[in-house]
């Protein structure tokens, strides 16, 4: 059972950090000399890096939102995780757990959602390893919630 919990809340943190990794990385969309993220659109261009603010749609900040519901859902969800570690009465599952851990992976499948279908379709853009990590991150969170959801806490 100790090797179960310590491979849940391995798991767990992986998620967490491919999160933080897809949220604050400036590769969602990569393509010659530029490189776009959820806050910023960067450039090289006469041997210096220029960064402007991401524009202000409505999608990008929808985009920022969800990442950022889901980076804190995820956290939430480990904080709850290990509270009911110690609290929770034996046999009984980690729902708020999965719920939490479910929900995050709501925010995350929506978000790219909503970036793969609003984000500019140029021919030399392409998108960066910020959204793939993304979308690695929710089936893993969507697993673990479910995991969550069977895992029952023994003596």
């Amino acid at each position: 059972m100790l090797l179960i919990l310590l491979g849940v809340l391995i798991m767990h943190l992986v998620i967490l950090i491919l999160l933080i990794v897809s949220t604050a990385a400036s590769a969602w969309s990569v393509g010659g000399d530029m490189s776009t993220d959820l806050w910023y659109n960067c450039m090289t261009s006469n041997g210096g890096y220029h960064c402007k603010p991401a524009s202000s749609e409505d999608w990008i900040q929808a985009v920022q939102a969800l990442m950022i519901l889901s980076l804190l859902f995820c956290f939430f969800s480990l904080i709850v995780f290990v509270f009911q570690l110690f609290k929770l009465v034996k046999g009984g599952r980690f729902f708020f757990t999965a719920i939490f851990q479910i929900l995050a992976s709501v925010f995350v499948m929506c978000a790219a959602i909503i970036y793969t279908v609003m984000s500019p379709d140029d021919g030399s853009v392409k998108f960066g390893y910020a959204y793939v990590l993304a979308w690695v991150a929710f089936p893993l969170s969507l697993i673990s919630g479910f995991i969550y959801i069977v895992l029952r806490k023994k003596e």
